[in-house]
């Protein structure tokens, strides 16, 4: 018998309610009995496992952002030169 760590069990619920597969084929892409992940989605409530890709959402989410400023005064320093050079064919 394999002892799943809770981990590997909480990802598994996660998929299959997530997924939109049919959780008989979640179990057996996971390697693990249909009734074992009916147990383990009986056993883990949904809101325990949100809780977890919020947060990686909020990270991911922060980093878009900052990703986003340092991409607009790129932006802005590289039309500096654009310009300038425009304005000299003048």
């Amino acid at each position: 018998m394999i002892k799943h760590t809770e981990d590997f069990k909480q990802e598994a619920v996660r998929i299959a309610l997530t997924i939109g597969l049919p959780r008989d084929r979640v179990a057996s892409d996971l390697g693990i009995g249909k009734s074992t992940l009916g147990k383990w989605v009986s056993q883990y409530r949904p809101s325990d496992l949100v809780a977890v890709p919020q947060a990686d959402l909020a990270r991911e989410n922060e980093r878009l952002r900052l990703e986003n400023r340092v991409l607009r005064e790129e932006r802005e320093v590289l039309k500096k030169p654009t310009q300038f050079f425009a304005s000299q064919r003048l």
